[in-house]
């Protein structure tokens, strides 16, 4: 008899447990919950073309370190001097970039999930959501948003809950709750209403 696991759609996947005074993990773990009804119990696939960029910015910033490195290796210091400087500031640049892109850009949304049009013929509707939490806080701050691939609209909707609400005293996070909260915001904004 074999003990093998199928690609059994019931499959039991193990609670994820966070230490629940840890904001940041909590914050994280939250997110990955709300990730995972996006895309898995929703028929949507996920692009991180927005994350995409974040990574472009951060490989070029590290290919400006790799070079100096390199450079400073085959021309020591004092005639290293002028690349090393432009180097240094090119990566500072590149960070006040992502800095910009991150708060103005990203602004706090963690999946992008494309809603594709059962007929094919028009374009994917995409859905952003962003979450924020603030440090030593316990409110958590889920919005979604729907541009509509038809009419090129978005309409969003937020809900603001207790961390408490999510997870239990053990720092569990219960799946089932944040997939009702998720499948709420979900279900007003796909049906036009602008209230949650």
């Amino acid at each position: 008899m074999s003990n093998k696991k199928g690609n059994n759609t019931a499959e039991l996947t193990e609670p994820v447990k966070v230490f629940k005074w840890d904001g940041v993990a909590v914050k994280n773990a939250l997110d990955d919950g709300v990730r995972e009804v996006m895309t898995k119990k929703l028929p949507y696939s996920e692009n991180f073309s927005l994350m995409d960029g974040r990574l472009v910015i951060c490989g070029l910033a590290v290919g400006i370190a790799m070079f100096a490195l390199a450079w400073d290796f085959f021309h020591p210091f004092p005639k290293s001097k002028p690349i090393l400087i432009g180097c240094v500031g090119g990566y500072f640049f590149l960070m006040g970039i992502l800095t910009l892109y991150t708060t103005f850009k990203e602004k706090g949304i963690f999946v992008v999930a494309m809603q594709k049009d059962p007929a094919g013929l028009d374009p994917d509707s995409t859905w952003e959501v962003a979450s924020k939490m603030k440090k030593f806080d316990d409110v958590y701050e889920i919005s979604m948003r729907l541009i509509d691939g038809k009419t090129g609209l978005d309409r969003e909707a937020a809900v603001v809950k207790s961390v408490a609400d999510f997870i239990d005293e053990n720092g569990v996070i219960c799946q089932d709750l944040i997939e009702s909260q998720v499948m709420k915001l979900h279900n007003s904004l796909s049906s036009g209403k602008k209230d949650n």
